[in-house]
């Protein structure tokens, strides 16, 4: 066992707080991972606050994680020390079932083993990237490119993969118009995404605050849903939406933006139901549909991507100890468009 530092929340609600954790030796096909960069997603704040249901504590989040390998164990045969690599929001499946052979982890038939807030195989729990190292089974790691500086790699490792697995699912390229709803930390990576696929990109935000963000990273739209006009300007307008809000929506009024077969994807996930005219779908033969994260396969595919393209996450670099200011500026939407911890300052 290994004693790293890691920032946890002791309970549900609480501050995170330094501590010690420990993790597994190396097995045969794990390695370590000495972490550089974590970022912080919005899911972090969900789970230590127990919005998604009772959690185990203490908790140490993160499933944003950029580093650099550090010991290999003797069975690894993807990745040798000094290799950079990136974990995300899983660390195993069950490998087994129809989808896990599918190359679709995220969706296990048995459930995945998430990188934090889980139980391993053994009963024990999983913790986050919070912390200064990781020990991870090599068939849930993935390379990050030498394109992709570390820090801004990180958050691809969710809001990356989280947008581009459901744009590439629904066909976003040329001659589909997209629409990204929501200007966050999912939602700036979305539109970058969805831009490099070659759709054609508009931004559904509260206000027009981030509109010239907006525009810069790729979008060809920028559109207010504060203001009434907007749904009746765009009525019938997108193959595909993609919401990336965690927060209740009128969903009923966001359909009527589709055209016939168009497609509602939510990867936000709110933390109360929300409900929806069934009237909303048949009429126009609408889909409202959800995403998970990627695959290890396809997670690698945006990764390589996204170094194609140079694109990286918009970043605010931070110490460990601002964890908990940046988690309230999270929550007030005070941030552009992604908090990155130096791993360093744990």
């Amino acid at each position: 066992m290994t004693t790293v530092a890691a920032y946890a929340a002791p309970a549900a609600k609480a501050p995170l707080e330094r501590t010690t954790i420990e993790r597994r030796p190396v097995g045969e096909h794990d390695v370590l991972i000495e972490i550089k960069f974590a970022g912080i997603c919005h899911s972090d704040i969900h789970q230590a606050r127990e919005g998604w249901g009772e959690a185990m504590f203490p908790m140490v989040p993160g499933h944003e994680i950029a580093g650099i390998v550090t010991e290999a164990g003797s069975g690894v045969t993807r990745f040798a020390v000094g290799d950079r690599v990136g974990v995300g929001c899983m660390v195993d499946s069950c490998r087994a079932c129809e989808n896990c052979e599918a190359g679709l982890e995220q969706y296990c038939l048995k459930g995945n083993v998430g990188t934090y807030n889980a139980l391993d195989k053994n009963g024990e729990p999983t913790y986050g990237g919070y912390s200064e190292k990781i020990v991870v089974d090599e068939n849930f790691v993935v390379r990050i490119p030498d394109g992709l500086a570390l820090d801004v790699a990180a958050p691809l490792l969710c809001a990356g993969i989280t947008t581009y697995s459901p744009l590439r699912h629904w066909n976003a390229g040329p001659g589909k118009k997209v629409a990204v709803l929501g200007m966050g930390g999912l939602g700036h990576m979305g539109v970058k995404i969805a831009h490099a696929l070659g759709a054609e990109v508009t931004v559904l935000s509260q206000s027009l605050r981030k509109k010239d963000d907006g525009l810069k990273l790729g979008a060809d739209h920028y559109y207010a849903t504060s203001d009434p006009k907007t749904f009746e300007d765009l009525r019938g307008s997108f193959d595909l939406i993609l919401s990336t809000v965690s927060a209740p929506l009128d969903l009923n009024a966001f359909l009527s933006l589709l055209k016939t077969d168009g497609a509602f994807v939510n990867v936000g996930a709110p933390e109360e139901p929300v409900s929806i005219n069934l009237f909303s779908v048949i009429a126009g033969r609408k889909t409202l549909a959800g995403s998970g994260i990627g695959g290890i396969r396809e997670t690698q595919e945006m990764l390589d991507f996204c170094a194609e393209h140079g694109l990286g996450a918009e970043i605010e670099l931070i110490s460990a100890s601002e964890i908990n200011d940046a988690y309230e500026r999270v929550l007030s939407s005070d941030v552009r468009y992604r908090f990155v911890i130096d791993t360093a300052t744990i």
